[in-house]
């Protein structure tokens, strides 16, 4: 974790073009057009084609003359023969660039599927850090939801439903070049997709604020998203075409990516995983899920850092311990309004040991946490999330 630390402030980590407010996708279609694409692959999955989503962004690039192959084969938490799939279609087509539409999965997806294309070698012999030897294909993106910031991240994660395990790609070249913030097109979001995301948003700017490899350059970007969170999801979540909601999310979204991809995550995110490769739990919502119960096992060790994030929001509070309690009071407050379940209702416990044991070997490995979990630690808090015996 040491080494993680001065490694994350040396690595090169650009930030998109980035194209934001109205008209903003259309804005990107003619930069990319600006650039001499003329076919591009779009990754994205079922639903946004069903909702008309992806069909209006081929048009716009149809009407800046820019020809599409469409690969909407990806679903939550996408395994590398989803990735294999779209790199098929990707050769098939003679694809020059990758565009993504929609949450973290099309953009994590389409990351893989443009690093294949320059690297061509099997998806998973790209795993791990530093694996992508030359640069992409080309990578935009337009996200549906605010929430992963996948669109400014150095990270893809793919699931492999055998194993229950998620491998990450991590390699500064997976940065898109250029990115739309359209809030219009985040307007179609239902409110339970928006909840979700939304506190995976905040999850990431949490859990960058708390890391030990933080520093006044990420934690400028967690003081803008912060607020913004706190004063515009419940708006987005319960009045859908707030365009003004969906923006404010949109950069908070944005900002907290290019926090957390400079210092990394924590426990909240470890075990998400789990629940994501075993159950295929939606990652925004087994973020928001876990989210309380590592902010109390952490309460002690990050008591300063959860007193300044009470702060940010203008928590009441006369001692720093009183600010980083209620400070997390307020975040149990914004799940209870956004109809945030308190247990995940997959999660079977005679599965807990081993994922516990996976948990904590991701977050040893990857995260530099306030404080490091045992495993009856993570199994107590495991034993917490899961239902009721009936």
């Amino acid at each position: 974790m040491f080494l993680f630390g001065h490694f994350s402030k040396l690595l090169p980590i650009g930030v998109p073009v980035t194209f934001a407010g109205k008209d903003a996708a259309a804005e990107l279609t003619q930069a990319i057009a600006g650039l001499g694409v003329k076919k591009m692959l779009i990754v994205t999955d079922a639903i946004l084609v069903e909702l008309g989503v992806v069909g209006r962004i081929e048009k716009m690039l149809s009407d800046a003359g820019i020809e599409t192959a469409t690969y909407d084969g990806v679903l939550p938490n996408p395994t590398m023969d989803q990735i294999r799939a779209g790199t098929q279609m990707l050769a098939a087509e003679n694809c020059e660039a990758v565009l993504a539409i929609g949450g973290g999965s099309p953009m994590d997806a389409a990351k893989v599927i443009a690093a294949w294309g320059t690297n061509r070698k099997d998806p998973a012999k790209l795993a791990g850090m530093m694996k992508v030897r030359r640069q992409p294909l080309p990578i935009f993106a337009v996200p549906t939801t605010a929430g992963t910031g996948s669109e400014v991240t150095i990270v893809a994660v793919v699931s492999d439903p055998a194993t229950h395990v998620k491998s990450q790609f991590i390699d500064p070249k997976l940065v898109p070049l250029m990115v739309a913030l359209d809030a219009e097109i985040m307007a179609g979001m239902p409110p339970h997709v928006t909840a979700a995301t939304g506190m995976d948003a905040l999850t990431h700017a949490i859990e960058s604020f708390l890391s030990k490899s933080s520093g006044p350059g990420t934690e400028s970007y967690v003081r803008m998203a912060v607020p913004l969170i706190f004063g515009n999801l419940q708006t987005a979540y319960s009045e859908g075409t707030n365009l003004e909601a969906r923006s404010a999310m949109g950069l908070a979204s944005y900002y907290a990516g290019i926090a957390f991809t400079r210092t990394s995550v924590g426990y909240v995110h470890a075990i998400a995983h789990t629940f994501g490769a075993r159950y295929d739990t939606p990652h925004g919502l087994a973020n928001a899920i876990t989210l309380p119960h590592i902010l109390a096992f952490s309460k002690d060790a990050a008591q300063a850092k959860l007193a300044q994030l009470g702060d940010m929001i203008g928590v009441a509070g006369t001692s720093e311990r009183e600010k980083a309690d209620n400070f997390r009071k307020a975040v149990d407050d914004l799940s209870k309004q956004l109809a945030i379940p308190a247990h995940l209702e997959d999660l079977r416990r005679e599965d807990i040991p081993a994922i516990a044991t996976q948990a904590l070997a991701e977050g040893w490995a990857n995260y530099p946490v306030p404080r490091y979990m045992e495993q009856t630690e993570c199994e107590a808090i495991l034993e917490a999330i899961a239902p009721a015996p009936s």
